[in-house]
């Protein structure tokens, strides 16, 4: 292969454009050609079609980036390893759920969060199977591909800004955006990345993300701006710097500020644990 062809075919900006582009094609490709008019063809429901389509959508891209960089970079997929999947991926969702529910618990203490009637579990079908297969392709395209390959390029710390700054930018087209709500994106983008780095593997940022996102529409609050549907019926009534905006209780300044404790909690352990990159000369 031509020395400069192979150099520009190996640039990180290269491998990270590829990258989302071949996974995030396949993964369109398969679902509007092969899952979509299948499953539709087959199961009259919408919602347990939609619940299929979902899941199989999960096995979809973990396989496309599987094999794309496996082939692209020549390596073990290391951070799709089964190390601790379970304690990852169990504990990763208990935890983001944990801290919602924290701010949960403080809201009600105050009399600030009201709890009227428990809505169906429907919730649990079609919806749950759209936030696994949103978080995942969050966590796919912004932490393995971009931050990853950002990571090995420049190094740890300005990684972490970056994509701190390109996970924010993406959900300023979200519906009812504040400046907490850009705070809030950015301690999120940072937090996700940095316990990547503790762990280098997918599970518990995928995780984490998962139970976070979960426990809002669990709890009766609007997730990321929208109203995705509700198991408890509730109500906030208190301050917008406690509560959150329409946005949703993710922007709470104890959300925010939980999510920065962790943050700066994940990045001790990472360099006690020596899993800071350094950026090579």
């Amino acid at each position: 292969m031509n020395i400069i062809l192979k150099r520009i075919i190996y640039f990180p900006i290269t491998k990270i454009i590829l990258g989302i582009a071949i996974c995030l094609g396949i993964l369109i490709g398969v679902q509007n050609l092969i899952t979509k008019p299948l499953i539709y063809f087959l199961i009259a429901n919408k919602e347990i079609g939609d619940t299929i389509i979902n899941y199989s959508s999960v096995v979809i891209l973990l396989l496309s980036y599987f094999y794309l960089f496996r082939i692209y970079e020549k390596r073990k997929i290391k951070e799709l390893f089964k190390t601790n999947l379970k304690t990852e991926l169990l504990g990763g969702f208990f935890f983001g759920f944990l801290v919602v529910s924290l701010v949960i618990l403080i809201l009600y203490l105050l009399g600030y969060y009201t709890i009227h009637s428990i809505a169906n579990f429907s919730y649990l079908l079609a919806p749950l199977s759209f936030l696994i297969i949103a978080a995942l392709i969050e966590e796919v395209f912004f932490r393995l591909i971009i931050y990853r390959i950002l990571e090995k390029w420049i190094g740890t710390y300005i990684a972490l800004l970056i994509i701190s700054i390109l996970f924010t930018i993406p959900h300023l087209l979200n519906d009812n955006v504040t400046m907490l709500s850009i705070l809030l994106l950015l301690a999120f983008g940072f937090a996700h990345s940095i316990m990547y780095t503790y762990t280098k593997r997918l599970w518990l940022p995928f995780a984490f993300h998962l139970g976070w996102n979960f426990a809002q529409p669990f709890y009766g609050s609007n997730l990321s701006g929208t109203e995705e549907g509700h198991i408890i019926n509730s109500s906030f009534d208190g301050p917008i710097l406690l509560i959150g905006s329409e946005f949703g209780i993710e922007d709470s300044i104890l959300s925010i500020s939980f999510l920065i404790l962790i943050s700066i909690i994940f990045l001790y352990l990472s360099i006690k644990k020596e899993k800071i990159v350094h950026r090579k000369n």
